[in-house]
């Protein structure tokens, strides 16, 4: 008996090992107003794979809104607002650990949903209290994922695989980006207030809610602290700049913070240990560009920032000011800009060798190599990219006849 059993956990194992040797490293790229995910090889060149549609269950869920008034008027407002008159069908996606699957939110539906990129039919999906939901983030043992609940004020935990809640916590207003930090013992978040407000100028900053950093225990999901960037931006003389936190990047051993706000063509660098701004880099401007803050895109001057592996290199996405560039962490000068239409997200290739960046306003993805800083190519994806994730999915996949 005990030999039959030891055989039997031995080819469990081998065949676990299998199934992991047998998936390849993609990009996922979130085709907001489509409803769809392109799913590219993760490092050059970038070879377009397939498409799966993430919307499945869309006729349901139409249904359902529209039997509730409430959440006929959110989706409503979501649609001719943020979306621009479009749906919002997929802000954040990442695959679960054995790759069969995408985890994806979306916001016009209010919910997270799972996705089988096998039969590309709708697992689970779990409805958030404020009826959107926004960016996400995935545990580093990639079974958890912490999604904003971007008008409950909350973030949410969920089980990767069954879409069961594990826990919650609150945060400021309008939840935005969600890390994971310490091995997946800590949560950050960071709230960015009102966003779709004409009150732009810096004397009704006030009205746009309260934005903080908040950081949770994973696990208990006790809020361990609060991190108000107002304060440390007026210590250095910046009382007039937002203090909404957009995307941000931490240093690879998370001894500093790379970070985005609202309105800034540049991005700030943050110590924690003395929980002090450190620096602050101003990039190039489009000198064509508006000076009326109410015409830039939810208030993003700048929304997009990620750094190559080694931590030497910063990738930012300068989305009102039509380019994305390299920065070198060393002597934080930009190298060339690189044109691009509405440059959305920043992410880095499967290899670590290149930038990758939705261009929102053009319905591609381009590369920029982050030793040169020049661009490398671009890909055509779905109806406005926006999040940019990588994942792995079993080699050979083909996209489900329902895509």
């Amino acid at each position: 008996m005990r030999k039959s059993f030891v055989v039997t956990t031995l080819l469990s194992a081998i065949a676990a090992g299998a199934a992991a040797a047998d998936l390849q490293p993609v990009l996922l790229v979130g085709n907001n107003w489509e409803g769809t995910a392109t799913v590219v090889t993760a490092s050059a060149p970038f070879t377009k794979i397939g498409v799966v549609n993430i919307v499945p269950d869309k006729a349901e869920r139409i249904k359902e809104i529209n039997a509730n008034p409430i959440q006929w008027i959110v989706y409503s407002v979501v649609k001719n607002n943020v979306g621009e008159g479009n749906d919002q069908m997929v802000d954040d996606l990442y695959a679960t650990p054995d790759g069969q699957s995408v985890v994806v939110s979306r916001p016009s539906f209010g919910d997270v949903a799972s996705i089988s990129l096998i039969t590309g039919k709708l697992n689970w999906r779990f409805k958030v209290s404020g009826y959107r939901s926004d960016h996400m983030a995935v545990s580093p043992d990639g079974t958890r994922v912490a999604v904003s609940d971007s008008l409950g004020n909350n973030v949410y935990i969920l089980d990767i695989n069954t879409g069961k809640q594990l826990g919650s916590f609150k945060t400021g207003d309008k939840p935005h980006e969600n890390f994971f930090t310490n091995g997946g013992k800590i949560i950050w978040n960071m709230s960015i207030g009102s966003v779709d407000t004409s009150l732009d100028d810096p004397f009704w900053d006030w009205t746009k809610g309260d934005r903080h950093i908040t950081i949770a225990n994973a696990t208990t999901f006790e809020i361990i602290k609060t991190i108000d960037m107002r304060d440390r931006l007026n210590a250095i003389g910046l009382k007039d700049f937002s203090d909404a936190v957009r995307p941000a990047v931490f240093l690879p051993d998370f001894s500093k913070l790379y970070f985005q706000v609202s309105f800034y063509n540049g991005f700030f660098e943050y110590d924690i240990a003395t929980d002090k701004i450190t620096r602050q880099v101003t990039l190039p401007e489009d000198p064509t560009l508006t000076t009326d803050r109410s015409k830039w895109l939810l208030d993003s001057r700048h929304h997009g920032i990620t750094m190559n592996p080694s931590g030497s290199a910063l990738c930012v996405a300068g989305t009102m000011d039509s380019y994305a560039t390299i920065v070198d962490l060393a002597t934080f000068k930009n190298k060339a800009l690189v044109p691009a239409n509405k440059p959305y997200w920043a992410t880095i290739s499967g290899d670590g060798k290149h930038c990758v960046i939705s261009e929102a306003g053009a319905d591609q993805i381009t590369a920029i190599d982050f030793a040169t800083g020049e661009k490398w190519g671009s890909v055509p994806v779905g109806d406005h990219p926006q999040r940019v994730r990588f994942a792995k999915i079993p080699v050979g996949w083909t996209p489900p006849v329902s895509a």
